[in-house]
């Protein structure tokens, strides 16, 4: 399986030759303090959340597996299977692991039947539970446990966004049209950029911050959590009535993403406690 890329940023592997150069690498700096995704900085935020929970023993193989990678965080490697998608060379991964990012459930019942929501394993429940076993068995090489480990991480990170567990046929909300502030868009594009993005701080500064709050309870399997996400597009508002948002919609579902990102991050620490501390 391809690995990671280095942690190291690009920008650091060769000298900026313009002014040009350095006025963009300042631009891109600026946006990521700003711009949130859930496939970014929210998933470095539950990574860096959980990564703070875990036992000593699970902590220490963490850390030899990241080492591997040349990584010494979890957040380092949260982002890694979206990344996928952008690497000519990993298109085969990629595609292998795309319906392992989200789960469609048949209907507004939000209840998980493994044949038709999840056939072959190929759903986001599937995906933690194939890479949580890849993980913890140390007859495995230490590069394929060290990308499961990433596989992991981001996959519990996805189970608990609401929109890669809905009910609906829309996908995820990307085929369900909004205007926000006088613009186009979609509901998952809200939701990767927006919500999150309205607290318009770092992401680890924004973990320090939800690290002060009581933590969640542990509980649940990954069935669990992708069903609870299904529930909240259905009954917490998730979804506007029509299709124009309210200005204050990404503050007003702020409590509630912020909220998930703290039960993923306990939940994940706890199933890797379970997979590297047995």
């Amino acid at each position: 399986m391809p690995s990671p890329p280095s942690t190291t940023p690009r920008a650091r592997r060769a000298p900026l030759r313009s002014i040009a150069a350095c006025a963009a690498l300042a631009f891109s700096v600026l946006l990521s303090t700003t711009a949130f995704a859930w496939s970014g900085a929210g998933h470095r935020m539950i990574a860096e959340l959980a990564e703070r929970q875990l036992s000593p023993t699970a902590r220490a193989e963490a850390q030899r597996l990241l080492a591997v990678r040349g990584a010494a965080h979890l957040a380092d490697v949260a982002t890694w299977p979206d990344e996928l998608r952008d690497d000519p060379k990993q298109r085969a991964l990629s595609k292998a692991t795309s319906r392992l990012h989200f789960i469609n459930f048949a209907d507004s019942t939000c209840r998980y039947d493994a044949a038709r929501d999840c056939a072959g394993g190929q759903c986001v429940v599937g995906g933690v539970a194939t890479y949580a076993a890849i993980l913890g068995d140390r007859s495995k090489p230490d590069a394929e446990r060290a990308d499961a480990l990433s596989f992991v991480v981001h996959f519990v990170g996805d189970a608990h966004q609401p929109l890669h567990a809905g009910y609906r046929t829309d996908r995820g909300g990307n085929d369900y049209q909004v205007q926000l502030d006088g613009k186009g868009t979609n509901l998952h594009t809200v939701w990767d950029s927006r919500i999150l993005g309205s607290r318009r701080i770092g992401w680890s500064d924004y973990a320090e911050r939800l690290a002060k709050e009581p933590r969640p309870k542990v509980a649940g399997t990954p069935r669990d959590w992708a069903e609870e996400s299904c529930r909240i597009t259905r009954d917490d508002g998730v979804y506007p009535r029509g299709h124009k948002l309210e200005s204050s919609y990404p503050v007003t579902m702020r409590p509630l993403a912020e909220r998930r990102v703290r039960e993923a991050a306990t939940r994940l620490a706890a199933l890797l406690d379970r997979t590297l501390a047995p």
